[in-house]
């Protein structure tokens, strides 16, 4: 750590069922880079889920996103859903609060395998899956734009608005490109169904191409969405970035978190360059394990790697990445990937090997 460097304040939400289990590991492995001196970093803990919405009726508090702006460098959310709310407001208030509030257009899923054995393609390594997936984060069918009519008779229409603009299309496009520039990547794929949604997919592919003319020395290409997924398995290895819509992203990245063994092994975040971002393992709340114990939470330390290389720390994030590919070389894990190691007891082995 440089005498310089300047304290990264985190606004850490557990969320519900395993979320809050899988968090506080990623907190304790935060917490031991923090008190070994090597990281500048100290965490604020806010209870928004289930418990405070049945408890209290209140989802995002009232002038949450200004105090997250003004107060934090980075937002730790953990899996949010429960089934005493059916409806799943409390989840999308917050999650889909911050994301749109705070205009977080950038969804990155990095599909890097870290072992070979969860990788259920054949004859496949960790140099054949690599790449990592953009996908713009605040428009696309997500919007919430649409509506019912004669909801629950025979006679109901529904309609779901899917929603692009020049603006958000580009500005995403611009971020998969400048990404690669600077890790020296040389191949991006732009995903869309242009081919059946010949207007909001239309402007993906016009702005494609004036993007991707600013940066000649990048071998681009489009390819429709159901050719990429069927691609990602046939050979993962003629990927480097993948950048896409909203909708299709959320798939696309999906499949790529299935190459590495599954949602359990696959960190996200949530991003605005050069402002306050949010970073998420992206596996569910699963309360039908919550409390045992059992929950993997190698997505979360995976996770919070991606927070503090965000923040500028890339050795300390590296050596999270490289711990948690030793425990899975060692079968230090939990059950779901054939270790017997409850959750907390591979937060406290990562933190012993620190």
């Amino acid at each position: 750590m440089t005498p310089s460097a300047s304290l990264k304040r985190i606004a850490l939400i557990p969320g519900d069922g395993i979320g809050s289990e899988v968090t506080q590991e990623a907190r304790k492995v935060l917490e031991s880079l923090a008190t070994k001196g090597s990281l500048p970093l100290e965490t604020t803990t806010f209870d928004w889920g289930a418990e405070k919405f049945l408890r209290e009726g209140v989802t995002l508090p009232e002038g949450a996103l200004d105090m997250l702006r003004s107060e934090f460098d980075a937002i730790f959310i953990g899996a949010l859903g429960d089934p005493r709310v059916p409806s799943n407001r409390h989840a999308a208030d917050i999650l889909l609060g911050i994301r749109f509030g705070l205009d977080l257009y950038v969804n990155q899923r990095p599909v890097k395998l870290l072992d070979a054995r969860f990788c259920p393609l054949k004859n496949r390594g960790e140099r054949d899956v690599n790449f990592v997936v953009f996908r713009e984060n605040t428009e696309g069918n997500y919007v919430g734009l649409g509506g019912n009519f004669k909801k629950g008779t025979a006679d109901e229409v529904a309609i779901q608005e899917d929603l692009n603009t020049r603006k958000g299309v580009e500005r995403i496009l611009v971020y998969a490109f400048e990404h690669a520039q600077r890790h020296r990547l040389t191949r991006i794929c732009m995903a869309d169904k242009s081919n059946a949604l010949p207007y909001g997919h239309g402007l993906w592919r016009r702005t494609f191409e004036d993007v991707r003319a600013r940066y000649p020395e990048i071998e681009a290409r489009h390819v429709y969405a159901d050719t990429v997924a069927m691609e990602m398995v046939r050979d993962p290895a003629q990927f480097q970035v993948i950048v896409t819509s909203n909708m299709l992203g959320d798939i696309l990245s999906d499949l790529g978190a299935a190459l590495l063994g599954g949602l359990g092994l696959s960190p996200s975040a949530n991003i605005h360059p050069g402002k306050i971002s949010m970073f998420e393992p992206v596996h569910g709340s699963a309360p039908a394990i919550a409390g045992k114990q059992v929950a993997n939470p190698m997505a979360a330390l995976l996770t919070a790697g991606m927070m503090i290389e965000h923040l500028g720390f890339p050795k300390e994030a590296g050596r999270i990445e490289e711990l948690v590919k030793e425990a899975l070389a060692n079968d230090r894990v939990t059950p779901d990937l054939g270790g017997t190691l409850r959750t907390r007891e591979v937060g406290d082995w990562i933190c012993g090997r620190l």
